[in-house]
């Protein structure tokens, strides 16, 4: 589902216009980007969490040369699935 889907869905779910649905699924992105960006965890309870991460610096090889190269310490955030969600899936 690409954006312009999920904001088509929203629309027919709830009743919003096409501006209004794109400013609410725009501000819940933003707000969890700055949310994780703080280092803090994003919890939406049934559905999941989103969590961020710090990835240690480490050693890379290059496929096509197989040069090693040196990856610096990177943020990145992890989602782990709630039961509501999982259960709703299977």
């Amino acid at each position: 589902m690409t954006k312009a889907e999920l904001i088509a869905d929203i629309m027919k779910r709830s009743g919003l216009s096409r501006t209004q649905a794109k400013a609410g699924l725009d501000a819940f992105t933003d707000s969890v980007t700055d949310a994780l960006r703080r280092g803090e965890e994003v919890r939406l309870v049934g559905f999941g969490n989103f969590t961020p991460v710090l990835r240690a610096a480490g050693v890379g090889r290059n496929p096509r040369t197989g040069e090693t190269v040196a990856l610096p310490a990177s943020k990145t955030a992890r989602f782990r699935i709630g039961d509501a969600l999982r259960n709703a899936l299977n």
